[in-house]
């Protein structure tokens, strides 16, 4: 998985370096894979839609495969050269990885749990200590033990129940996210007869024997609630959301009082509540769903902070009884502020903490409930990320959370809430010497084709100079409202160390300025989204810090869609394009209800079957728009068993792509097979 990590760094500086790489001849070898077409034609809206390239869904065909494959060996024979490169990288990157490690412990119910890597295990392994530090070691989940046999792995989530005594976890071990739910008596550590396949959300009662779970359908949406009781051969269904946008998921409050069922879409939600010591009562609801409404709530004592974006887009903080949660009941205790995002809260015996973003950028403030008082954490660097980290406990006045930035590794730190004091417990460590005074980072904007300037997050070598001669890597997403976050990364100073300059677009489609700017580039005004990445790139051009041969551009999933898009958009000014997962493929997929995401997106991207939204997206979709015309260079990269975005989406992206584009540039797809 490493290795795999970080030969894909490797490919980055090795695209990224523009000039030479487009210049360059194809090395000797097979010429590109040259995909048949065998049209398939639809009617809607009275268009007519062809598609060369369905067949290229059909995975279990043997010319599926076939194709496929020979993509992988010409990837393979093309990317030879750059073998010692990849080697090099490869060694760098893993050099700033400390493979033995341990997690900082938190406290739950008596009990400190962490986690460790050892040199040589790919999957963590899960401990305990029962009340103190100094306690005999627990092992009580080694992922690399489960993992034997299987070509796959991975942990879903894990429960302990309050007693200590049993846990609830999933598995997933094909990589298409199904997980299988299992519960182990951690006194014998052996699992019990518990085996509940496609399993999303777990949560324990506190009775000790009961637990729920929420499943996901074949389209992998979370629609069920049920409930198993130890012991018992057949489970109590106690939700079913009809409404195929909705997802379901269940979760208990850290006070531990209260059991929630969220039911969400991207745009409206409802919740419903329950006793921890009741697992058999009905929930009750506390506002029903309505159009554009969404919200969510923790709890403290008598009341219950619920967040709400009704009569606020960035939301705001209202309170009500647990007795009587009904709207007509909310009072307001933290109002509308248009310039501030309140992303998240939390409540603890004593304490609000929310989590908020202005200016794009992440910050945590603290509301004393005694008091009223409140104050934001501050820390030096502008461009940073921080968030809360593990707090289980409730009666605390110690706040976990979590800091990083472009140039400060991963640190945990414990915030007292009541002194303003900070203990820093770990930073992540960079082996090899890593000094970050070498590196600066810095916040510049761009101004889009309407005026709005569009923030821009950026990270170099101290030293480097503003000439238009450096190679710079852009990185975009802009889809759902997920703002991007400053985040160290350890690959990304082997780029750094080469002169690049990295940047990250803030543009809209994103939350990174709030509510407001994920609906500047959603359904009917998604374009802007790329206009407004395309300006960043014009920007960071005209201020020198690259220039058009030397910019690489990257995105993964609706990253990619972005990529497709812009390149589409302006070919020419881009040197070159790494685009992970692509979702690309835009009407079709969201023309086909079978597949995981399409419904639940509609109110992202719009439904293709209702004819102004199908017209709209049929202006931008990449695969829907490939021209003959000229191309830059790019590596397009999958997994045959993504379960977001299906493999054949790039697959015939490429196909088109090279049976259209007029260049000789590099066009290289690869497709993880295993």
């Amino acid at each position: 998985m490493r290795r795999r990590f970080a030969r894909l760094a490797g490919l980055a500086v090795m695209f990224a370096s523009a000039a030479a790489l487009a210049a360059e001849a194809l090395p000797p070898g097979p010429t590109a894979p040259i995909a048949p077409k065998f049209s398939r034609t639809i009617v809607l809206h009275d268009i007519k839609l062809t598609d060369d390239y369905f067949w290229l869904r059909d995975k279990p065909s043997l010319e599926v495969r076939a194709y496929l494959n020979a993509e992988n060996a010409y990837a393979d024979v093309f990317m030879k050269e750059t073998e010692p490169l990849q080697e090099k990288l490869y060694k760098e990157i893993l050099g700033r990885i400390k493979e033995t490690d341990l997690s900082v412990p938190f406290r739950k119910d008596g009990w400190w749990y962490y986690s460790r890597t050892e040199t040589g295990k790919q999957y963590p392994i899960h401990c305990r200590k029962k009340g103190s530090l100094a306690a005999v070691e627990e092992v009580f989940l080694d992922v690399n033990e489960i993992a034997k046999g299987e070509r796959f792995m991975s942990l879903g989530t894990w429960q302990v129940s309050d007693d200590g005594r049993l846990l609830a976890y999933t598995t997933d071990n094909t990589g298409f996210r199904d997980y299988t739910l299992h519960v182990r008596d951690l006194t014998t550590g052996k699992d019990g007869s518990e085996h509940v396949e496609r399993v999303g959300s777990v949560v324990w009662a506190a009775d000790n024997k009961t637990l729920f779970y929420t499943v996901t359908n074949m389209a992998k949406r979370s629609y069920r609630l049920y409930r198993h009781v130890l012991g018992s051969t057949a489970d109590a269904m106690t939700f079913d959301e009809k409404d195929e946008r909705f997802n379901v998921r269940v979760h208990r409050t850290r006070s531990r009082k209260l059991l929630i069922l969220s039911v969400g879409s991207r745009t409206q939600s409802e919740v419903r509540i329950w006793p921890a010591d009741q697992p058999e009562a009905t929930p009750r609801l506390i506002a029903e769903r309505e159009t554009e409404h969404e919200y969510d709530l923790d709890h403290c004592g008598d009341l219950l902070y619920i967040r709400t974006n009704k009569g606020c887009r960035n939301f705001r903080i209202v309170t009500a009884p647990v007795a009587a949660p009904s709207p007509s009941n909310w009072k307001d205790l933290i109002p509308c502020r248009d310039t501030v995002m309140l992303e998240d809260l939390d409540a603890f015996a004593n304490h609000l903490v929310l989590s908020e973003r202005a200016d794009a950028t992440p910050r945590l403030t603290v509301r004393d409930l005694r008091s009223g008082e409140a104050h934001e954490i501050a820390w030096d660097e502008p461009l940073h990320t921080v968030y809360g980290a593990e707090n289980a406990e409730f009666d605390t006045s110690t706040f976990r959370l979590g800091y990083q930035s472009f140039t400060t590794p991963l640190s945990i730190y414990d915030y007292d809430l009541q002194k303003r004091t900070m203990v820093l417990l770990k930073r992540t460590e960079v082996p090899g010497g890593y000094d970050p005074s070498l590196y600066r980072s810095e916040r510049v904007w761009a101004t889009a084709a309407d005026g709005v300037r569009i923030p821009i997050s950026l990270v170099y070598r101290a030293g480097l100079k503003k000439d238009g001669r450096n190679p710079a890597l852009l990185y975009g997403y802009g889809s759902y409202g997920n703002p991007l976050s400053p985040s160290f990364r350890p690959n990304l100073i082997s780029l750094l160390d080469r002169g690049f300059v990295y940047a990250a677009a803030h543009i809209r489609g994103g939350g990174d300025l709030g509510k407001k700017w994920h609906d500047q580039g959603r359904m009917m005004t998604k374009k802007t989204t790329f206009t407004d990445f395309i300006s960043v790139a014009e920007a960071l051009i005209e201020q020198k810090w690259t220039a058009k041969d030397r910019l690489a551009i990257e995105g993964g999933s609706a990253g990619g869609l972005l990529m497709g898009a812009v390149v589409n958009m302006r070919p020419d000014l881009f040197a070159c394009v790494l685009s992970h997962v692509p979702f690309v493929d835009v009407l079709n997929t969201m023309l086909d209800e079978s597949l995981p995401l399409t419904v639940e997106e509609f109110e992202e991207w719009g439904n293709p079957t209702k004819k102004a939204e199908f017209e709209y997206m049929a202006t931008y979709s990449p695969y829907d728009n490939v021209a003959a015309k000229a191309y830059p260079p790019m590596l397009v990269k999958t997994s045959l068993d993504d379960s977001q975005v299906m493999y054949w989406e790039p697959a015939k992206y490429v196909a088109k792509l090279r049976a259209r584009k007029t260049d000789q540039n590099p066009l290289v797809f690869k497709t993880n097979m295993a």
